[in-house]
């Protein structure tokens, strides 16, 4: 197993990123000392956003020359959408079509997509973190939200299959793929080989108020569906007279989430692709996340990996 860095913070001086959220790539007079740096700490590869590798195939395949050159090869191309929104759906399809096409070219050949919409009340209860009812929840989905998500990915994953291209559906809050048994519903529906999930526990944590299942039984569920696979860390302050839960992103090491049985339960199902560490976002990422390599390494070192 391999680890990759899906970073979320891009500051690395001088490069402030006035761009925000810091998930896109530095700017290229500072990227080839970022990439060393990244390659240092011990990440083998790096997930790219849409934006990054958007561009016609002479710039996404440059790109591709430069992550290689540095030794972290693009692990998976971030793009993509849901298609339950009607207004949204024909821009989610677009963007799913054009991530497929840039994985081909910086060879990645994998998407890491969510299948969440934009909230129908905006201003309304539900559209954070932690909450009692999140909107777009699969709690909130019909069959008929399932099925046309399901009719849309089939369509891309024939697309995807013609150029190698893997789809992975990222377990994501505001998305009807939300915890276990949606994911599985939801890849059921769709029945293609390159088609998986992504089987990010720090979304199924913090999704809710109260989780709807425990982490443990998410990830061995999920386990054997695995394309790729996001781990990030929390701190949960529930607030029940709220009806709030509140969380801090950490190092893996300091969080609540079990990643030495989500790790061998990953292992144990025979999962051969990228253990990508989802970033913190606050002071120096660099150190934070190092901290996350070192770990995933120790675990994977005790597993015989």
């Amino acid at each position: 197993m391999k680890i990759s860095y899906a970073f979320r913070r891009s500051v690395f001086h001088p490069f402030q990123d006035p761009r925000g959220p810091g998930n896109e790539l530095p700017p290229k007079e500072v990227r080839r000392s970022y990439l060393r740096k990244v390659r240092e700490l011990g990440f083998e590869g790096i997930e790219v956003g849409l934006p990054s590798a958007r561009g016609g195939e002479a710039e996404v395949r440059e790109l591709r020359r430069e992550l290689e050159g540095e030794g972290v090869p693009c692990a998976a191309v971030r793009g993509g959408g849901g298609f339950t929104l009607p207004r949204v759906a024909s821009q989610s399809r677009e963007r799913v079509q054009e991530a497929i096409r840039a994985a081909s070219w910086i060879g990645s050949n994998l998407i890491n997509m969510t299948v969440g919409t934009p909230a129908r009340n905006p201003h309304g209860p539900g559209t954070g973190v932690g909450e009692r009812l999140p909107q777009g929840s699969s709690r909130l989905a019909t069959e008929a939200d399932f099925e046309v998500t399901a009719r849309h990915l089939r369509q891309a994953a024939a697309v995807a299959a013609d150029l190698g291209v893997e789809i992975s559906i990222e377990m994501h809050q505001h998305s009807i793929a939300d915890n276990s048994w949606s994911c599985l519903h939801l890849l059921e529906l769709i029945d293609r080989p390159n088609v998986g999930v992504n089987p990010d526990l720090g979304n199924l944590y913090w999704n809710y108020e109260v989780p709807e299942e425990t982490n443990e039984a998410c990830i061995a569920a999920l386990a054997p569906r695995a394309k790729y696979w996001h781990c990030k860390q929390l701190q949960r302050l529930h607030i029940p007279d709220l009806q709030k839960s509140y969380f801090l992103k950490v190092p893996l090491p300091d969080g609540e989430i079990d990643y030495r049985f989500a790790i061998t339960a990953m292992v144990e199902a025979g999962y051969p692709g990228y253990l990508a560490i989802e970033g913190v976002r606050e002071g120096d990422q660099l150190y934070g996340d190092g901290r996350s390599v070192a770990y995933c390494r120790q675990l994977l070192r005790e597993l015989g990996q």
